[in-house]
């Protein structure tokens, strides 16, 4: 291969990888257009008051995933009176800030009655951002049964969202991340604390 070549075909691959990026950045800031839009709680000017933090592609990572088979069913606590049950659906290895963690996905005993929701997955958690510059009783994720492939599934807390108790208090039965699911490392994407910044 000649230099000319080499050098067309250098800048060829950093432009797809800068396209890609592109392409990711682009596709995450469509989810967040679409959930400030379709948000159920929050509304009118009050969504301005919807703060991200900035994407970032570091904070989508690939999990390793054992599933719990016949997990016991238990009752999660809430921030209201109403507790939910849930079991542990599966568990969740990876690697972030050069820390190994581990998480636990949950499925609703509710939901499962629910044709729409019967497939759904639950990510409660907490970080060393909870408190701070997110919600303080932790954010939640949402998986299906179909992000699992084989013993891997993609985690992208970009996507992490806040329970409606972060906007009107004593209103919801909001789930309460359970200690297993609290994170010693910082994630520092998704759904900020709500209001003015």
């Amino acid at each position: 291969m000649t230099k000319t070549k080499f050098f067309i075909a250098l800048l060829l691959l950093v432009a797809s990888v800068g396209s890609a990026q592109q392409t990711y950045t682009d596709s995450l800031q469509a989810f967040i257009n679409g959930y400030i839009e379709k948000h159920e709680v929050v509304t009118g000017d009050d969504k301005k008051q919807l703060h991200f933090f900035p994407i970032n592609k570091n904070y989508r990572v690939i999990a390793r995933f054992e599933r719990v088979k016949n997990g016991s069913w238990f009752s999660m606590e809430t921030s209201g009176t109403m507790k939910k049950v849930f079991r542990v659906y599966g568990t969740i290895y990876f690697t972030i800030h050069d820390t190994a963690v581990k998480l636990s996905l949950y499925q609703s005993q509710q939901l499962m009655t629910v044709e729409e929701y019967r497939e759904q997955l639950f990510l409660p958690f907490t970080d060393l951002t909870t408190g701070e510059e997110t919600y303080t009783a932790g954010r939640y994720i949402d998986l299906t049964f179909n992000d699992i492939i084989g013993d891997k599934v993609v985690i992208d807390f970009n996507k992490a969202y806040n329970p409606y108790c972060a906007y009107i208090s004593g209103k919801y039965n909001c789930p309460i991340p359970p200690k297993e699911n609290n994170l010693t490392v910082a994630i520092l994407a998704g759904e900020k604390n709500y209001g003015k910044h």
